[in-house]
């Protein structure tokens, strides 16, 4: 299989230091998940070269933690618009590097544009507030307010899924409030975030405030996290990985977000021709590699046999194929690995008399879009976290007892209800385990200024730009005692 729009040209690609291209001793190839073609020669760090990063950061932080909050706002505005004129090309190194179909990497591009944003309009509105300290005896005669402060370095570890957006998630909020970043993207993913280092040089931000350090996690990741400089790690990933950063981050601080297998409920009331499209999308798009992907779906016993008909019918229509054509849909995984993973994981559910309706097979290197009934609650399709085209659906009789099965789970990102009652959506707002309880939509819903993150095994903090200045940055309490002549 090969792309047949144009062949790429193999370059190869550097680290990302102090403002420069810096070179290391090796280089790994880099290939497309769906051609499997070579498309680059990506430098690899050692522990050095990360910790060179390191110092480039630390001393860029006098720099940018000082610069006035319009200056900030507007290197920010800049890469917004810089990434606006070169939006196809970035569509296109983000479909390259991870097969994500061109129509979803250009929706990609469009969020990523608007959470640059989000970040330069948060630079400006970054404050504290008064506090009455005459609201106590012993605070009359004095005066207090917050002011919220940078805190350094900042470690970013970032995922393929996407990797623009969640590069601007990080690096967005991290320079809008002032501070510094070493960035290692996804081994995958790593033409993204290079590519975007060299706009906000062009867009005039200072030399050594952001540095990309491709490479191991073993190796990049662990100096990262384990120098004292690094004042906190920005994770999204796997809660194996997740757990071990916050176990070895000692008193830095951190935020995790690191999965699920959300769920949405359907009750007997909705109608359902007007949910199934958006159903699909929650499911299929970008493979099933979301964090808040559709994976299991719970509907009421009276409506089931109507949806399980109607949500088989749209998938069997979807275009798989070449993630450079505008018609693809579904193409493939991020690696053969994750494919054979996955479909270890139908087999497993096939095998314990879960039915296979549709898909669960390979098509010319791509996993088919897989619909599964009658799965048992206990199979990894539905207790863990899929990460790709699969979603299980099964009957319920109340929606009570739906949420009873969302919340027998060790994640808790995001969860989804349809429904017409009221009384079953407050139901739902108040007892399920979940970071967001979205109302008549998907889990996969989100908007990049809303606050995203979970609880229980899907993390710890919040991202969307102003939640994470707010992760980025320290309360500092000012208080005057107004003295008396």
């Amino acid at each position: 299989m090969t792309y047949n729009v144009h062949v790429h040209k193999v370059e190869k690609k550097y680290l990302w230091i102090n403002g420069k291209k810096v070179t290391s001793d090796t280089f790994t190839p880099l290939y497309s998940p769906y051609s499997h073609e070579k498309i680059a020669d990506i430098a690899m760090a050692d522990e050095q070269l990360t910790t060179d990063a390191i110092s480039s950061a630390y001393k860029a932080f006098n720099i940018i933690s000082t610069k006035p909050a319009y200056e900030r706002a507007i290197i920010l505005e800049k890469v917004a618009n810089l990434l606006t004129e070169r939006a196809e090309q970035a569509a296109e190194i983000i479909a390259l590097e991870s097969a994500k179909p061109i129509t979803f990497a250009k929706t990609e591009v469009a969020r990523t544009i608007e959470t640059y944003k989000f970040a330069a309009e948060e630079a400006k509105r970054i404050h504290g507030e008064t506090i009455p300290f005459d609201a106590s005896p012993g605070g009359v005669g004095r005066m207090g307010y917050t002011i919220r402060k940078p805190i350094g370095v900042i470690g970013a570890i970032t995922p393929f899924n996407f990797p623009m957006n969640l590069v601007a998630h990080k690096l967005g909020p991290a320079i809008a409030s002032g501070n510094s970043v070493v960035l290692k993207p996804a081994s995958q993913t790593p033409l993204s975030a290079l590519f975007i280092a060299e706009l906000f040089q062009e867009a005039g931000l200072p030399n050594g405030v952001l540095n990309v350090v491709t490479g191991s996690g073993t190796i990049v990741g662990e100096a990262i996290i384990k120098d004292d400089r690094v004042k906190m790690v920005t994770f999204t990933g796997s809660p194996e990985v997740g757990i071990g950063i916050r176990g070895k981050a000692g008193l830095k601080k951190t935020t995790l977000e690191l999965g699920s297998n959300a769920a949405v409920i359907i009750d007997e009331d909705v109608n359902i021709d007007s949910l199934i499209e958006r159903c699909v999308m929650g499911a299929f798009s970008n493979q099933g590699q979301v964090c808040i992907s559709l994976q299991r779906i719970y509907v009421h016993e009276n409506a089931y046999t109507q949806f399980v008909e109607k949500f088989v019918a749209a998938t069997k229509k979807l275009k798989m194929g070449n993630p450079m054509n505008p018609d693809t849909y579904v193409s493939s995984l991020i690696s053969e690995r994750e494919t054979k993973r996955a479909l270890k994981w139908i087999e497993e559910a096939k095998q314990n008399h879960a039915q296979v309706l549709v898909g669960g097979k390979i098509n010319n290197g791509i996993l088919e879009p897989t619909v599964i009934v009658d799965a048992n609650p206990k199979l990894k399709v539905s207790c863990q976290e899929v990460f790709a085209p699969i979603v299980i659906i099964n009957p319920i009789v109340s929606v009570e007892e739906a949420i009873g099965y969302v919340n027998d789970s060790q994640f808790g990102l995001q969860a989804g209800l349809y429904t017409q009652n009221i009384n079953h959506a407050l139901l739902a707002t108040d007892r399920l385990e979940v970071g967001a309880v979205i109302i008549n939509d998907i889990p996969t819903f989100r908007v990049d200024h809303m606050p995203y993150g979970g609880v229980k095994n899907s993390g710890t903090g919040r991202e969307g730009v102003k939640f994470a200045v707010e992760e980025m940055t320290e309360l500092k309490l000012v208080v005057w005692n107004q003295l008396q002549n």
